[in-house]
Protein backbone atom coordinates (compact mmCIF):
# COMPACT_ATOMS: atom_id res chain seq x y z
CA UNK A 1 0.00 0.00 0.00
CA UNK A 2 1.37 3.46 -1.21
CA UNK A 3 2.05 6.00 1.77
CA UNK A 4 -0.91 9.11 2.01
CA UNK A 5 0.15 12.26 1.49
CA UNK A 6 -1.48 12.97 4.75
CA UNK A 7 -2.03 11.39 8.10
CA UNK A 8 -3.56 13.25 11.51
CA UNK A 9 -0.68 13.63 14.01
CA UNK A 10 -1.45 13.21 17.58
CA UNK A 11 -2.20 16.78 17.90
CA UNK A 12 -5.11 16.71 15.15
CA UNK A 13 -6.84 13.96 17.96
CA UNK A 14 -9.14 15.64 20.20
CA UNK A 15 -10.28 14.72 23.61
CA UNK A 16 -13.50 13.20 22.33
CA UNK A 17 -14.94 10.79 24.99
CA UNK A 18 -18.00 8.24 24.12
CA UNK A 19 -20.08 5.62 25.43
CA UNK A 20 -18.91 2.18 25.62
CA UNK A 21 -19.35 0.52 23.40
CA UNK A 22 -18.47 3.39 20.82
CA UNK A 23 -19.79 4.17 17.08
CA UNK A 24 -17.42 4.42 14.40
CA UNK A 25 -20.17 6.71 13.28
CA UNK A 26 -19.53 9.48 16.30
CA UNK A 27 -15.83 9.45 16.36
CA UNK A 28 -13.94 12.98 15.26
CA UNK A 29 -11.96 12.63 12.82
CA UNK A 30 -13.28 9.23 11.83
CA UNK A 31 -11.07 6.46 11.22
CA UNK A 32 -8.99 5.61 7.96
CA UNK A 33 -10.27 2.74 6.43
CA UNK A 34 -11.26 3.32 3.10
CA UNK A 35 -7.61 1.86 1.49
CA UNK A 36 -8.03 3.99 -0.75
CA UNK A 37 -4.04 3.79 -1.76
CA UNK A 38 -4.34 0.19 -1.57
CA UNK A 39 -3.57 -2.17 -4.63
CA UNK A 40 -4.85 -5.44 -4.59
CA UNK A 41 -3.66 -8.92 -6.77
CA UNK A 42 -6.20 -11.14 -6.36
CA UNK A 43 -4.38 -12.63 -2.90
CA UNK A 44 -7.78 -14.50 -1.30
CA UNK A 45 -9.58 -15.33 -4.88
CA UNK A 46 -12.33 -17.53 -4.42
CA UNK A 47 -11.79 -17.50 -0.22
CA UNK A 48 -14.33 -16.77 2.13
CA UNK A 49 -13.54 -15.01 5.68
CA UNK A 50 -15.35 -14.50 8.75
CA UNK A 51 -13.94 -11.50 10.97
CA UNK A 52 -15.08 -10.81 14.65
CA UNK A 53 -15.54 -7.15 15.60
CA UNK A 54 -15.91 -6.61 11.46
CA UNK A 55 -18.18 -3.78 12.19
CA UNK A 56 -15.75 -0.89 12.60
CA UNK A 57 -11.99 -0.24 13.21
CA UNK A 58 -9.32 -2.69 12.39
CA UNK A 59 -11.96 -5.43 11.30
CA UNK A 60 -13.71 -2.97 8.97
CA UNK A 61 -10.21 -2.17 7.23
CA UNK A 62 -9.51 -5.96 6.54
CA UNK A 63 -13.24 -6.94 5.42
CA UNK A 64 -12.25 -4.02 2.68
CA UNK A 65 -8.97 -5.40 2.14
CA UNK A 66 -10.31 -9.30 1.54
CA UNK A 67 -12.74 -7.64 -0.30
CA UNK A 68 -10.37 -6.30 -2.84
CA UNK A 69 -8.37 -9.31 -2.49
CA UNK A 70 -11.07 -11.26 -4.39
CA UNK A 71 -12.39 -12.71 -0.89
CA UNK A 72 -16.11 -13.23 0.38
CA UNK A 73 -16.56 -12.09 3.98
CA UNK A 74 -18.83 -12.56 6.78
CA UNK A 75 -18.16 -10.46 10.04
CA UNK A 76 -19.36 -11.00 13.58
CA UNK A 77 -19.98 -7.85 15.62
CA UNK A 78 -22.05 -7.24 19.09
CA UNK A 79 -23.73 -3.93 19.29
CA UNK A 80 -24.02 -1.23 16.53
CA UNK A 81 -26.47 -2.12 13.58
CA UNK A 82 -25.51 0.64 11.57
CA UNK A 83 -21.26 0.25 12.08
CA UNK A 84 -22.27 -3.47 9.99
CA UNK A 85 -24.07 -1.92 7.57
CA UNK A 86 -21.74 0.44 6.70
CA UNK A 87 -18.81 -2.25 6.92
CA UNK A 88 -21.47 -4.35 3.88
CA UNK A 89 -21.77 -1.70 1.99
CA UNK A 90 -17.97 -1.17 1.91
CA UNK A 91 -17.74 -4.47 1.17
CA UNK A 92 -20.24 -4.65 -1.45
CA UNK A 93 -18.88 -1.76 -3.45
CA UNK A 94 -15.79 -3.77 -3.83
CA UNK A 95 -18.03 -6.40 -5.93
CA UNK A 96 -18.10 -9.42 -3.05
CA UNK A 97 -20.37 -10.97 -0.91
CA UNK A 98 -21.05 -9.82 3.08
CA UNK A 99 -23.07 -11.50 5.39
CA UNK A 100 -23.74 -9.62 9.18
CA UNK A 101 -24.03 -11.68 12.42
CA UNK A 102 -24.78 -10.35 15.22
CA UNK A 103 -24.14 -12.35 18.66
CA UNK A 104 -21.30 -12.39 21.32
CA UNK A 105 -18.33 -14.32 21.18
CA UNK A 106 -18.16 -14.60 24.85
CA UNK A 107 -21.09 -17.33 24.06
CA UNK A 108 -19.46 -20.43 22.69
CA UNK A 109 -23.30 -21.08 21.09
CA UNK A 110 -23.37 -17.68 19.67
CA UNK A 111 -19.41 -18.70 17.83
CA UNK A 112 -20.88 -22.04 16.52
CA UNK A 113 -23.94 -20.45 15.08
CA UNK A 114 -21.94 -17.89 13.75
CA UNK A 115 -20.01 -20.45 11.83
CA UNK A 116 -22.35 -22.49 10.85
CA UNK A 117 -24.46 -19.71 9.10
CA UNK A 118 -20.99 -18.77 7.02
CA UNK A 119 -20.39 -22.18 5.47
CA UNK A 120 -24.65 -22.30 4.95
CA UNK A 121 -24.82 -19.03 2.87
CA UNK A 122 -20.92 -19.46 1.10
CA UNK A 123 -20.51 -23.06 1.33
CA UNK A 124 -17.08 -23.22 3.15
CA UNK A 125 -14.98 -21.48 5.31
CA UNK A 126 -10.97 -20.93 4.71
CA UNK A 127 -9.97 -17.67 7.51
CA UNK A 128 -10.52 -16.98 10.45
CA UNK A 129 -9.71 -13.62 11.81
CA UNK A 130 -10.27 -13.47 15.61
CA UNK A 131 -10.28 -9.49 15.85
CA UNK A 132 -13.06 -8.84 18.67
CA UNK A 133 -11.55 -7.07 21.79
CA UNK A 134 -12.33 -5.55 25.36
CA UNK A 135 -10.87 -3.15 26.73
CA UNK A 136 -11.18 -0.50 29.84
CA UNK A 137 -8.74 1.75 31.32
CA UNK A 138 -8.02 1.81 35.11
CA UNK A 139 -5.31 3.80 36.70
CA UNK A 140 -5.24 1.83 40.01
CA UNK A 141 -5.53 -1.90 39.91
CA UNK A 142 -8.19 -1.68 43.02
CA UNK A 143 -10.35 -0.51 40.37
CA UNK A 144 -10.08 -3.39 38.12
CA UNK A 145 -13.02 -5.25 39.12
CA UNK A 146 -13.78 -9.09 39.12
CA UNK A 147 -16.93 -7.95 36.17
CA UNK A 148 -14.09 -6.25 34.26
CA UNK A 149 -11.15 -8.78 34.55
CA UNK A 150 -14.24 -11.54 34.06
CA UNK A 151 -15.24 -9.31 30.72
CA UNK A 152 -12.05 -8.88 29.43
CA UNK A 153 -10.89 -12.49 29.14
CA UNK A 154 -14.28 -13.92 27.82
CA UNK A 155 -13.99 -11.44 25.08
CA UNK A 156 -10.31 -11.65 24.39
CA UNK A 157 -9.20 -15.33 25.22
CA UNK A 158 -11.80 -17.37 25.50
CA UNK A 159 -13.73 -15.64 22.35
CA UNK A 160 -10.87 -16.60 20.27
CA UNK A 161 -11.18 -20.04 21.70
CA UNK A 162 -14.48 -20.74 20.86
CA UNK A 163 -14.04 -19.02 17.66
CA UNK A 164 -11.14 -21.33 16.56
CA UNK A 165 -12.79 -24.45 17.69
CA UNK A 166 -16.21 -23.60 15.84
CA UNK A 167 -14.47 -23.18 12.50
CA UNK A 168 -11.77 -25.75 13.23
CA UNK A 169 -14.00 -28.56 11.30
CA UNK A 170 -14.21 -26.13 8.32
CA UNK A 171 -10.64 -25.31 7.87
CA UNK A 172 -8.13 -27.12 5.50
CA UNK A 173 -5.13 -27.24 3.90
CA UNK A 174 -3.97 -23.93 3.40
CA UNK A 175 -6.37 -22.13 5.42
CA UNK A 176 -5.50 -19.75 7.94
CA UNK A 177 -6.86 -18.40 11.54
CA UNK A 178 -5.37 -15.14 12.47
CA UNK A 179 -5.31 -13.57 15.95
CA UNK A 180 -5.26 -9.92 16.78
CA UNK A 181 -2.97 -9.60 19.60
CA UNK A 182 -1.41 -6.13 20.86
CA UNK A 183 2.15 -4.12 21.86
CA UNK A 184 0.94 -3.89 25.52
CA UNK A 185 0.40 -8.59 25.64
CA UNK A 186 4.70 -7.90 25.12
CA UNK A 187 5.49 -4.91 27.15
CA UNK A 188 2.44 -4.35 29.32
CA UNK A 189 0.48 -1.36 30.05
CA UNK A 190 -0.13 0.01 33.90
CA UNK A 191 -3.39 1.14 33.14
CA UNK A 192 -4.62 -1.86 30.87
CA UNK A 193 -3.37 -4.72 33.14
CA UNK A 194 -6.22 -6.93 32.63
CA UNK A 195 -6.10 -6.15 29.06
CA UNK A 196 -2.51 -6.64 28.33
CA UNK A 197 -2.97 -10.11 30.40
CA UNK A 198 -5.46 -11.21 28.15
CA UNK A 199 -3.17 -10.17 25.04
CA UNK A 200 -0.02 -11.56 26.37
CA UNK A 201 -2.64 -14.92 26.54
CA UNK A 202 -3.86 -14.40 22.95
CA UNK A 203 0.44 -14.59 22.02
CA UNK A 204 0.92 -17.64 23.47
CA UNK A 205 -2.44 -19.42 22.13
CA UNK A 206 -1.61 -18.24 18.67
CA UNK A 207 2.29 -19.95 19.30
CA UNK A 208 0.77 -23.19 20.85
CA UNK A 209 -1.98 -23.51 18.71
CA UNK A 210 -0.02 -23.21 15.13
CA UNK A 211 1.99 -26.09 16.74
CA UNK A 212 -0.97 -28.24 17.10
CA UNK A 213 -2.08 -27.73 13.93
CA UNK A 214 1.12 -27.27 11.70
CA UNK A 215 0.50 -31.10 10.76
CA UNK A 216 -3.05 -30.39 9.43
CA UNK A 217 -0.96 -27.48 7.46
CA UNK A 218 -3.40 -24.83 8.64
CA UNK A 219 -1.46 -21.93 9.10
CA UNK A 220 -1.89 -19.85 13.03
CA UNK A 221 -0.64 -16.21 13.72
CA UNK A 222 -1.27 -13.17 15.65
CA UNK A 223 -0.99 -9.62 14.07
CA UNK A 224 0.18 -6.99 16.98
CA UNK A 225 -0.92 -3.69 16.73
CA UNK A 226 0.52 -0.71 18.64
CA UNK A 227 -2.07 2.22 19.37
CA UNK A 228 -4.86 2.24 16.37
CA UNK A 229 -7.63 5.04 16.41
CA UNK A 230 -10.41 2.97 16.82
CA UNK A 231 -14.05 3.30 18.71
CA UNK A 232 -12.51 1.87 21.72
CA UNK A 233 -10.11 4.28 22.29
CA UNK A 234 -12.20 7.30 23.09
CA UNK A 235 -15.14 4.91 24.56
CA UNK A 236 -12.31 3.58 27.08
CA UNK A 237 -10.16 5.86 28.14
CA UNK A 238 -10.09 9.08 29.55
CA UNK A 239 -9.66 12.20 27.83
CA UNK A 240 -6.06 13.23 29.05
CA UNK A 241 -5.00 9.55 27.59
CA UNK A 242 -7.81 10.32 24.19
CA UNK A 243 -6.13 13.58 23.55
CA UNK A 244 -3.10 13.84 21.99
CA UNK A 245 -3.60 9.79 21.02
CA UNK A 246 -0.64 8.28 20.68
CA UNK A 247 2.74 9.40 21.18
CA UNK A 248 5.18 6.37 22.53
CA UNK A 249 5.77 4.95 19.14
CA UNK A 250 9.06 5.83 17.07
CA UNK A 251 6.75 7.82 14.48
CA UNK A 252 4.99 9.68 17.38
CA UNK A 253 1.49 9.11 16.21
CA UNK A 254 -1.50 6.13 16.29
CA UNK A 255 -2.27 4.04 13.44
CA UNK A 256 -5.00 4.36 11.36
CA UNK A 257 -7.35 1.16 10.88
CA UNK A 258 -5.64 0.61 6.92
CA UNK A 259 -2.39 0.90 7.51
CA UNK A 260 -2.71 -2.77 9.97
CA UNK A 261 -5.05 -4.23 6.85
CA UNK A 262 -2.23 -5.32 4.30
CA UNK A 263 -0.93 -8.00 7.42
CA UNK A 264 -3.64 -9.80 7.19
CA UNK A 265 -3.66 -9.96 3.93
CA UNK A 266 -0.30 -11.31 4.06
CA UNK A 267 -0.90 -13.72 6.84
CA UNK A 268 -3.78 -14.88 5.29
CA UNK A 269 -2.59 -15.77 1.06
CA UNK A 270 -0.10 -17.34 -0.23
CA UNK A 271 2.68 -14.91 0.49
CA UNK A 272 2.81 -15.78 4.27
CA UNK A 273 2.89 -19.76 3.08
CA UNK A 274 5.79 -20.26 5.25
CA UNK A 275 4.50 -18.15 8.65
CA UNK A 276 2.93 -19.79 11.26
CA UNK A 277 3.47 -19.30 14.78
CA UNK A 278 4.02 -15.22 14.12
CA UNK A 279 3.80 -12.64 16.08
CA UNK A 280 3.83 -9.48 13.57
CA UNK A 281 4.66 -6.32 14.79
CA UNK A 282 2.75 -3.15 13.17
CA UNK A 283 3.37 -0.54 16.02
CA UNK A 284 4.95 2.13 14.28
CA UNK A 285 8.09 1.32 16.34
CA UNK A 286 6.86 1.04 20.08
CA UNK A 287 8.97 -1.99 20.58
CA UNK A 288 8.63 -4.74 22.82
CA UNK A 289 11.90 -4.96 25.50
CA UNK A 290 12.88 -8.16 23.37
CA UNK A 291 13.44 -6.47 19.98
Amino acid sequence: MQAKEYRPGPEEIPALQLDYPASQRDMTPQPDSDLSNYRPANKLEGKVALITGGDSGIGRAVAIAYAMEGADVAIFYNQHDEDAADTRALVEAKGKQCLTIKGDVRDSKSCHEAIEQVVKKFGKLNILVNNAAYQMCQDRFEDVTEEQFRQTLETNVFGYFYMAKAALPHLHEGDAIINTGSIVGKIGKEFLIDYAASKGAVHSFTKALALNLAERKIRVNAVVPGPVWTPNIPATMPADKVDNFDTDAAMKRSAQPEELAPAYVFLASQDGSFVTGALLDVTGGQLSSGD
